[in-house]
C-alpha cells in the first residue's frame, strides 16, 4: 500500500474520531485524561501510560502545567503526548548509534525519565511529540533530546523506518484515542521523517559546536519543531488541498517550555 493510500485511510480514521467526538461531547484531550479536573502537572496520562503487547507501542500524555513564554509565534500548548516503539517491537537489524563519550563511566546526567518499563526489554525509541492546544486539537510536532526520555538514540532513517509500526491497538474507553493517534502518525509520516532528520542534524551541529556530550546536555532539549494544521493536512490527503511547505527548524522566537524541570514525578 502506497504512503497517499494510508494517509487516505488515517484522514478517513481522523473524520470518524471527529465525528464520534462531536457526538460524545468530548475532545482528545478528555480521552487522555479522562474525569481528571485539574490535570496535575507532569502527572502522566491516561494512568498507568498506554502499551500496546502486541505492537511494543507506547505512549502518555502529560501537561508542564505552566503557561509558554511570552512572544511565541506558534499556537499554545497545553501539553503533548511522547510517542514511543519498545525494543521488542524494533524492525530487525537496526542497531543504536554510539557515540565514544557515551562510554566515559558515571558521567553526570540531567533529570529524566523514561516511560514506565513495558515488555521484556528496557530500550525505547522516542517517534516524536504531539502538542495539544487547550481545546484539545493538535498544534505541534517536535522531536527531543535523549536525556530528556532517557530513550536509546537510533539514527533518523531508522526511526523513520520504525514509524510504520505505531500501532495502537484496543477498545473500550481508550480505543479511539488509540485510532486516532496511529492516524496522526501516519497522516504526517512525512512531516516527521523531515522532523527526525532535523533532529540528528541539530545534535550533530550541537555536538561540534560545544564539544560536549551532546546526549546529555540539558541546553539542548527541543531538537526539531513545527505547528501543524490539521484540517489543512487533512485537505491534502483528501484531494482537497495542496501539499504545504514546512520548516522543521525551530522559528525564529519560539521559545519552548523547559523540559527538565519536573521529570520523575
Amino acid at each position: 500500500m502506497s504512503l497517499r493510500q494510508r494517509q487516505r485511510i488515517a484522514a478517513a480514521v481522523l473524520r470518524e474520531c471527529r465525528d464520534a467526538l462531536a457526538r460524545a461531547n468530548s475532545t482528545i484531550l478528555h480521552e487522555a485524561t479522562g474525569a481528571a479536573g485539574d490535570i496535575a502537572p507532569w502527572r502522566r496520562y491516561p494512568e498507568g501510560e498506554v502499551y500496546d503487547p502486541q505492537t511494543h507501542c507506547q505512549y502518555f500524555y502529560h501537561s508542564h502545567g505552566a503557561p509558554e513564554p511570552a512572544g511565541n509565534s506558534e499556537p499554545p500548548e497545553h501539553g503533548h503526548f511522547h510517542l514511543f516503539l519498545r525494543a521488542d517491537g524494533l524492525p530487525a537489524g537496526m542497531t543504536p548509534l554510539v557515540l565514544p563519550e557515551l562510554a566515559v563511566a558515571d558521567a553526570p546526567l540531567p533529570p529524566q525519565s523514561a516511560p514506565l518499563k513495558r515488555g521484556g526489554r528496557d530500550e525505547v525509541v522516542h517517534l516524536v511529540a504531539l502538542a495539544l492546544d487547550a481545546r484539545g486539537e493538535p498544534v505541534r510536532l517536535f522531536t527531543t533530546n535523549r536525556w530528556v526520555t532517557g530513550e536509546t538514540w537510533y539514527r533518523a532513517e531508522d526511526v523513520i523506518r520504525m514509524l510504520d509500526g505505531f500501532q495502537v491497538n484496543g477498545e473500550g474507553s481508550g480505543g479511539l484515542l488509540n485510532r486516532w493517534l496511529t492516524a496522526m502518525v501516519q497522516l504526517f509520516q512525512p512531516e516527521i521523517g523531515v522532523l527526525l532528520r532535523h533532529r540528528d542534524r541539530a545534535v550533530t551541529d550541537w555536538r561540534w559546536r560545544w564539544r560536549s556530550n551532546v546526549f546529555e546536555d540539558p541546553r539542548l532539549e527541543i531538537t526539531s519543531s513545527f505547528a501543524i494544521d490539521l484540517d489543512a493536512r487533512l485537505a491534502v490527503a483528501e484531494d482537497r488541498g495542496v501539499e504545504p511547505g514546512f520548516s522543521a527548524a525551530a522559528p525564529a522566537g519560539y521559545r519552548p517550555p523547559r523540559l527538565a524541570e519536573g521529570w520523575g514525578v
